[in-house]
Formats: C-alpha cells, structure tokens, sequence
C-alpha cells in the first residue's frame, strides 16, 4: 500500500509540471504577443486565469471562496495572503479578477517556459540585495500608475511546515501606505494539505479561500506599517485558525 501512494504521489507530481508547461505551450504564440507592450498586461492577465484554471482543473482541485467585499474594477489594491504552497499563484490568479502583478522572488525565472514569462510580467526581487528591494519600489510605482495592483506573499516565502503563518515583513506595507492603496488580506485555507513543499503528500480537493475586508491607508504614513501589518497578519491567523477549528 505505500509503494502505491508512493507511485501515485510521484506520477500526480510530474502532472502539474505537465499541465504547466502544456497550457503554456497551447497558448504561447498570445502569451508572447501580450508581453509586447506593458500596455498589453490585461490580455496576458486574462490568459493567466485560464492557465491557472486550467491547472487547477487538471490536478483535481475545485475550489470555494468567500468574499467579505468585491473589489472595485480597475481600482488598485495591495492583494496580501498567506504562502504554503506551489498553488498559491494559480489559485490567486483564478479567484481575483482584477489585474494584479505578482511581487516575487528572483528565482522562480529559473523553471523553464513559466520562468520566461515570469520576468517578463512580474516584479522580481532579490531579497538578498538592498537594491533589488529599492527597484522594486520604482516598478511598483509604474504598474500602480497603469491602473494595476499589486499581490505579495508578504511572508517572504514559504515557511516551514510547522509554522502556520509566518511573521510578515514590511514591503507590502510600506508600498500600500507610500501609494496610499487599500490592502485586501486574503486566507488560503487547504493549499499546503493539498499540494505543499513536500514531494510526497498532497491529494485532489476542495480549496478554500476568503477575501476580506480592505483595510485603508490613506492618511497613514511609514509610522503605521508595523501597526497594519499587525493588523492583516491578525486577520489571516484568525481565519486560518477558523478553518483549523
């Protein structure tokens, strides 16, 4: 019976990066052609949903998102949310209808066909360079002025399977108080059950995800970013120990 899961594990593994790569490749000549222009970002954006949708289609999940708010269209937002699994992006992108740009780390432009499209449409940070993280600020700013929002994992990455939810670091903040944009928290309940960081573990199934309420900032300066970060970072927790009950 182990050697069965084991073998199911593996194969279902090999799947999504199948799945991956062919949306890409059924779609490759548009992707390309959208990535052109930035002014052409919101094409590209629509054939990410399908993709992710697509990929969480073919992996067996379905998923079921509560919303304590909908967000304005072509309005801009700081989309923040928990980080436990390779899915996150692709359930990010499926449930939020808004273009957003990811805010993410440099080395996913490594994976081949994802990482190609990936630097071209993300903003990508070297959390190891002062630089980088200063960049990033400039080309937040840019996409911002497009009418664009932002999402970022503002945990800094995916923490270890014990922890539940990570301290929060202050980029997020810092860009949602500067630009004077309301920060949307968002909790995802079952993705680290269903595809985590683990190779074998994980199984098709519900995803459940709630979008909260938009915390504002206007009229808040650099002083209040530890006091909202505290703020979405209570909000998720006590979701996630909601759906944990």
């Amino acid at each position: 019976m182990r050697l069965v899961k084991i073998i199911f594990w593996t194969l279902w593994r090999i799947w999504f990066y199948i799945l991956m790569g062919f949306f890409i490749v059924l779609m490759f000549p548009f992707l390309v052609i959208s990535i052109l222009r930035e002014e052409w970002y919101k094409y590209f954006f629509v054939m990410a949903r399908i993709w992710a949708k697509g990929i969480l289609l073919g992996m067996g999940f379905y998923y079921k998102v509560d919303r304590d708010q909908e967000l304005e269209l072509r309005k801009s937002y700081m989309i923040v949310a928990n980080h436990t699994s390779m899915i996150d992006i692709m359930l990010m992108l499926a449930i939020e209808r808004n273009p957003f740009v990811f805010v993410g780390k440099k080395e996913l432009a490594k994976i081949p066909l994802f990482g190609f499209f990936y630097k071209r449409t993300c903003i990508l940070v070297d959390r190891n360079s002062s630089r980088s993280r200063f960049e990033v600020y400039n080309r937040a700013q840019k996409r911002l002025n497009q009418g664009l929002s932002i999402c970022i994992f503002p945990e800094g990455g995916v923490p270890d399977e014990l922890i539940v939810l990570d301290e929060f670091k202050d980029g997020a903040f810092r860009l949602a108080i500067e630009h004077k944009i309301p920060i949307v928290p968002m909790t995802f309940a079952d993705n680290k059950k269903r595809l985590s960081y683990t190779f074998f573990s994980g199984c098709p199934g519900l995803l459940r995800a709630r979008v909260h309420t938009s915390i504002e900032t206007k009229g808040m300066t650099l002083d209040n970013r530890r006091e909202v970060k505290d703020k979405a970072r209570t909000i998720i927790l006590d979701q996630l120990n909601k759906y944990n009950s």
